[in-house]
């Protein structure tokens, strides 16, 4: 079922549980009705079912042949490697039009990986960007990957968010092409699972926090 929710000027669309290549198209019809103004800007959450994805200068080599072959593989138009999304992990795409905040790509790089460390310290994780590196970082683990599409300055992709995933199917990958550092999650960090609701209503409020203030 599809959420509407009001948040200011964003709106917040939570998809629960779905397939990727379903929101992938939704994802660009969102985005061309941004782009002619049909639409506000609007957060999409999402949890998919088990799924790798590779950006558009993705090196297949980094999909490995130990990979269970029930996994669906898409290649996309986001910049970045690879990377896998499936259930216990949290993906949220921005649909913006950033002529509305800043038309800087590395601005709004640094913004979001800013809204995830600001999550991840409501949990008392100190996570850190990576110099050189995309996303978002607890030690040499990745937490969060990004990656995005602008297209007529409004964007789609995004970010996601290991909460409660099951890291083994990192093990099929090269994730994000980094061959020396680990992955993370917030579960295996604190020991416990965490409530994906709780978590999605502090990413609406650090978003916020983040994005509005720089609105020009």
């Amino acid at each position: 079922m599809i959420n509407f929710y009001n948040q200011d000027e964003i709106k917040i669309l939570d998809l629960g549980h779905s397939p990727y290549r379903e929101v992938w198209d939704l994802q660009k019809k969102m985005h061309k009705d941004r782009i002619n103004s049909k639409i506000n800007d609007t957060l999409i959450f999402v949890e998919h079912e088990s799924v790798y994805t590779l950006g558009k200068n993705a090196n297949k080599d980094h999909l490995l042949q130990n990979k269970d072959d029930s996994i669906d593989v898409f290649d996309i138009e986001r910049g970045g490697d690879i990377t896998y999304h499936g259930p216990g992990q949290l993906v949220v795409y921005p649909i913006l039009d950033l002529t509305n905040y800043k038309k800087s790509v590395s601005w709004y790089m640094r913004k979001l990986e800013q809204v995830t460390i600001d999550l991840l310290s409501e949990y008392d994780i100190k996570a850190t960007r990576s110099k050189g590196l995309t996303g978002v970082w607890v030690g040499d683990e990745k937490i969060a990957a990004q990656g995005v599409k602008i297209s007529r300055w409004v964007t789609m992709h995004g970010f996601s968010i290991n909460v409660n995933t099951n890291l083994d199917y990192y093990d099929s990958i090269i994730p994000c092409g980094i061959f020396d550092r680990g992955v993370t999650s917030i579960s295996e960090i604190l020991g416990r699972l965490i409530d994906m609701n709780q978590i999605k209503m502090v990413i609406i409020e650090k978003f916020n926090n983040n994005f509005k203030k720089d609105i020009l």
